[in-house]
C-alpha cells in the first residue's frame, strides 16, 4: 500500500490542477455575469488549488525516503526536482503574481506569466505523476 501514495498524490496534484485551470476557471468567465466577478472567484479558486499543491507536494517529499532507509525510493531520483520545481511555481504563483493579478497591476502581463506559470507546473505534476506510476 505504501508504494500507491505517492501515485495518488500525484494524481490529485496533476488532476487538481487539470480541473481547476483548464475546465472550473474559465467555466466561470462564461457563465458569470461579469469578468470582474468570474476573476475574484478565479481568484479563490487558485488560492485552494495552492494549498492543495502544497499538501501533495509535502506529501511526496516526505514519503521520498523511508524511515530509516540510506536511499531514496525509486521514484523520488527522477521525479523530486518536479516536486521542488512545482512546489515553488505554486507558491511564485499565489505570492507573487496573483496579488498583482487582482490589483489589476498591468494585467496582461502578469496574467500571462501566470498562465505561463500554471502550465509549467501542470507539466511538472504530469511529470511526477508519470515518474510515480511507473513499475
Amino acid at each position: 500500500m505504501y508504494d500507491r501514495v505517492p501515485v495518488l498524490a500525484a494524481a490529485l496534484w496533476w488532476g487538481s490542477l487539470s480541473a481547476i485551470g483548464f475546465l472550473a476557471v474559465p467555466l466561470l468567465f462564461v457563465h458569470l455575469p461579469t469578468p470582474a466577478l468570474a476573476g475574484n472567484m478565479a481568484a479563490r479558486l487558485f488560492e485552494a488549488q495552492t494549498f492543495v499543491s502544497i499538501a501533495c507536494c509535502v506529501c511526496l517529499l516526505l514519503l521520498s525516503k523511508r524511515r530509516h532507509a540510506e536511499t531514496q525510493e525509486d521514484w523520488a531520483q527522477a521525479a523530486l526536482v518536479f516536486v521542488i520545481a512545482g512546489l515553488l511555481l505554486a507558491l511564485l504563483v499565489q505570492y507573487g503574481v496573483s496579488p498583482r493579478i487582482v490589483a489589476r497591476q498591468n494585467l496582461r502581463l502578469w496574467h500571462s506569466v501566470g498562465s505561463v506559470m500554471y502550465a509549467l507546473q501542470w507539466g511538472c505534476a504530469l511529470a511526477v505523476l508519470w515518474r510515480t506510476s511507473r513499475r
